[in-house]
């Protein structure tokens, strides 16, 4: 039977460092498995440090535990965003519908003042670089 405890131990080690490791490392996100793995890493730690009398571990892992259970209960209750509306299409007459001329002539828009609001010269308006 020790040894079962001896194996939680190791495996709550492996649960919290891996996931630990993951978001470091940029692949996992600081979400539901990463608190997950905590939570499940902090009680195989929690049935360790009991057995071996290490009440320090023991105390810390139940504030870690209930972290990652606070986290896990706040992470359900958030409702998910709606997705995100694509933004209109824009096309201007006699410039065909590609995306490298698209971001060329949306660059100019972004120059050109608005419509009656500069001088307009003898031969017409005049794109402002």
């Amino acid at each position: 039977m020790n040894l079962l405890w001896e194996l939680a131990g190791w495996a709550g080690a492996v649960a919290i460092l891996s996931a630990y490791l993951a978001v470091s490392m940029g692949w996992l996100k600081a979400g539901k498995g990463f608190q997950t793995a905590n939570l499940l890493g902090s009680v195989a730690f929690i049935i360790n440090g009991t057995l071996h009398g290490a009440w320090p571990s023991v105390v810390t892992n139940v504030a870690w535990f209930l972290i990652s259970a606070v986290a896990l209960v706040r992470m359900r209750s958030v409702e998910t965003p709606a997705e995100p509306v694509e933004a209109a299409h824009l096309q201007y007459p006699g410039v065909p519908d590609s995306t490298g001329q698209m971001a060329v002539v949306e660059a100019f828009n972004d120059a050109l003042p608005a419509v009656g609001s500069g001088p307009v010269l003898s031969d017409g308006p005049r794109l402002a670089l």
